[in-house]
């Protein structure tokens, strides 16, 4: 037996686990090595209750997934004399200017928000009542009535947790980096990663707006209490996180055209469509990225930084993780490997040295976004 056969066997027998053990609804996972298809299967319902299945061209809410794609997007901008990712973003944003912790202005640069050291952070990071509740900043997956502008001016009121470029914090960076990309070109969000990344790599359903509302996955969430099934979202729909803030979630907003679109969380797409993205960087960023930035987007940016990701061994990039030690991190994936997730339930990761790319989009949160599904299904890709 193949390796190829091993692994297919080890994946689908996973799958056949977590939807026996409730712990996902349903599931797209496509897997390519070296530029072919390795595994492809679409499992479970893209809505339990409808009994509609889980079909290969099913939508999924990508949510920090679509940073990858925004990020690419801004060194794309850069190639074209646009920005370069040095700029202070006080370039293109003068009244973006938080304070550091000490009182004084914040330097804030377009390669801080790439790689998550600007000091910003997110609503659902922060525990009890914080400055980020009592402002009302939206995370950027919920429909909270006000515009990005709006939602800026918040965020920018309120101290930044750490002098710039001096720690990592995961943060709503991605939709600051949104408001930069829409000032650099003169365009709207949407049309800056359609014309810099979607359409030239075939990307058809991938967008900041699901068009076609019936091929989007229901979303759910982990089961209240052992042996029950998986939540169907309400909107809007409230997750409390341990030893975290609460995920405030509005699966409406996929479908709303009146909705900013959020850079670090407002696209939907396919993993079709998002493998190629993958391959693309892979393969030395072709066409949407010359060799040098395509190294540089995966590469480990943040040298002698911990991320905090709960994972030991993993760095950052220009918008992804990158994987400086296998062994701190228990994987079987090579050291240069990188990935990333989203909170509706989506995953994806890299390994350049074995030459494989792979998506995992579950319409399940958080077990398909940082549950134990997203390791076994990592070590089932490597299994023989």
């Amino acid at each position: 037996m193949s390796h190829t056969e091993r692994a297919g066997q080890a994946i689908d027998a996973l799958l056949d686990r977590v939807l026996a053990e409730k712990r996902l609804v349903g599931a797209v996972v496509r897997v390519q090595r070296h530029g072919r298809p390795f595994y492809s299967k679409a499992v479970g319902f893209a809505d339990r209750e409808a009994g509609t299945p889980m079909l290969p061209g099913t939508v999924f809410r990508l949510a920090s997934m679509t940073k990858p794609v925004v990020s690419a997007a801004t060194l794309a901008c850069a190639e074209a004399g646009l920005l370069s990712i040095e700029d202070e973003i006080t370039r293109f944003l003068p009244d973006f200017r938080p304070k550091t912790p000490s009182g004084e202005a914040a330097r804030i640069t377009i390669r801080h928000l790439l790689t998550h050291t600007a000091g910003l952070s997110y609503v659902f990071l922060q525990p009890g009542e914080s400055p980020y509740h009592a402002a009302g900043v939206s995370d950027g997956i919920n429909r909270p009535g006000i515009s990005l502008a709006e939602n800026l001016r918040r965020l920018g009121n309120l101290p930044v947790s750490f002098t710039p470029g001096s720690a990592w914090l995961y943060s709503l960076a991605t939709d600051v980096l949104g408001a930069v990309l829409e000032k650099a070109s003169g365009q709207a969000l949407p049309e800056v990663v359609r014309d810099h990344i979607t359409r030239p790599l075939g990307m058809a359903d991938s967008a900041f707006l699901a068009t076609a509302p019936e091929r989007l996955a229901t979303p759910y969430a982990d089961a209240a209490g052992p042996g029950e099934a998986p939540r169907r979202m309400t909107d809007p729909f409230t997750l409390p996180q341990v030893d975290a803030g609460q995920l405030y979630f509005s699966p409406g907003r996929a479908t709303d055209p009146d909705v900013y679109a959020s850079g670090g969380a407002g696209m939907v797409g396919t993993a079709e469509d998002y493998i190629r993205f993958l391959e693309a960087i892979r393969l030395g960023g072709a066409p949407i990225l010359n060799p040098a930035s395509a190294a540089a987007f995966v590469g480990d940016a943040i040298p002698g930084l911990d991320t905090g990701l709960g994972d030991p061994g993993w760095g950052f990039g220009l918008g992804v993780a990158h994987l400086r030690d296998p062994a701190a991190s228990g994987t079987a994936q090579n050291p240069g490997s990188w990935a990333w997730g989203g909170v509706y339930g989506t995953s994806f990761w890299v390994d350049p040295e074995a030459g494989l790319s792979a998506v995992a989009l579950t319409n399940t949160s958080l077990e398909g976004c940082n549950g134990p599904f997203t390791k076994e299904i990592i070590a089932a890709t490597y299994a023989g």
